[in-house]
């Protein structure tokens, strides 16, 4: 063709549909854009935290290997409670840290414990939370374990009725849930019935169903001075190979009454975390522990990563992974950026 092109002609060839289309940076352009088709969104109701209550008064020890974690006394647990409600997180988790420790765990079940003494305080000051009390004998055992040892081992059965008695004493004290960590076999059936038997009906069970005999609890075991004193847990915890398993504890523990399952930790085990939201059709926690805590603390403190970014990525991956809710110590620093 001679002369001046048409504009039509002056055009490139038009890409195929398809080619067209794939521009998924359309969308990454602007902040607002972003904003509209974000796909996982992470918000303060979302959140629990962990404290850990110990005797005395006046006490805010901080945890050296937790920085910005505390053991504190009931008293200045109210006052940390407050804050935790004016930001806006709806739970905390309470681990207690007993002045005695015996081989058989009793402070766990005491009706004056450590926990219950906290409970009832916190309902007395007419806390808005959730009140959660973890329910184990490892922070209360002489030895370290979660359950009574018998002939080195730790045994199933005693050490399930030992933990009814402490889930009781929590639930006349005041706690909302109940959430036993122990890994023992049959203990959120024996648990339950033990509940309603003695009227508490509505109190739930967050049932650690699918915790892992992991490398990255050292620093709670730090805090609350819960390291077994010989052998380990891998006898009762479960093996971190294996995620058949998972699923096959998790299901048990709902048939035996769980209302809510939790996988811990949580940043190892996003694919549990995946394979239970597709699986069952209850709310699913996850427990952002202390050793993923505490590396990334570590690292933002040596300047190797940008601290603040690294949590919100840690948090948010939990919930893509399928959590309803998450338990991590970075609930108040998170819930205070969300406000």
């Amino acid at each position: 063709m001679t002369g001046r092109p048409t504009d039509y002609e002056a055009l490139p060839p038009l890409p195929l549909a398809g080619e067209r289309a794939a521009r998924p940076r359309r969308l990454r352009r602007l902040i607002g854009i972003r904003d509209l088709v974000r796909e996982t969104r992470l918000c303060v109701e979302d959140l629990i935290y962990p404290v850990f209550v110990c005797p005395g008064r006046g006490i805010r020890e901080p945890i050296a290997a937790m920085p910005g974690q505390h053991r504190m006394s009931v008293d200045l647990l109210i006052e940390e409670c407050r804050v935790v409600a004016d930001l806006g997180i709806p739970g905390i988790i309470l681990f207690g840290i007993p002045s005695h420790k015996d081989s058989r765990g009793s402070g766990a079940y005491d009706p004056d414990g450590i926990v219950p003494q906290a409970l009832r305080a916190l309902r007395a000051a007419s806390s808005e939370l959730v009140l959660i009390a973890d329910v184990c004998l490892c922070e209360y055992t002489d030895h370290g374990h979660c359950g009574l040892v018998q002939n080195g081992q730790v045994a199933n059965d005693e050490t399930v009725e030992l933990l009814a008695q402490a889930a009781l004493a929590y639930a006349c004290a005041g706690a909302d849930i109940i959430a036993p960590s122990d890994m023992m076999d049959g203990r959120i059936g024996y648990i339950r019935r033990q509940l309603d038997q003695a009227g508490h009906t509505q109190v739930p069970i967050m049932s650690y169903a699918a915790k892992y005999a992991s490398a990255f609890y050292g620093p709670f075991r730090e805090a609350a001075g819960s390291a077994p004193q010989f052998g380990d847990r891998r006898g009762y915890q479960m093996d971190p190979a294996n995620a058949r398993e998972a699923m096959r504890v998790i299901e048990l523990d709902i048939r035996q009454g769980a209302d809510i399952i939790m996988v811990k930790p949580a940043m190892s085990y996003l694919d549990i975390l995946h394979q239970a939201r597709h699986r069952f059709d209850v709310p699913l926690a996850a427990y952002n522990v202390s050793g993923e805590y505490s590396m990334a603390k570590a690292a933002a403190e040596r300047g190797w990563i940008d601290g603040a970014r690294v949590r919100d990525e840690m948090l948010l991956s939990i919930k893509r992974a399928g959590a309803d809710m998450i338990l991590t110590y970075f609930a108040k620093e998170a819930a205070a950026v969300m406000a």
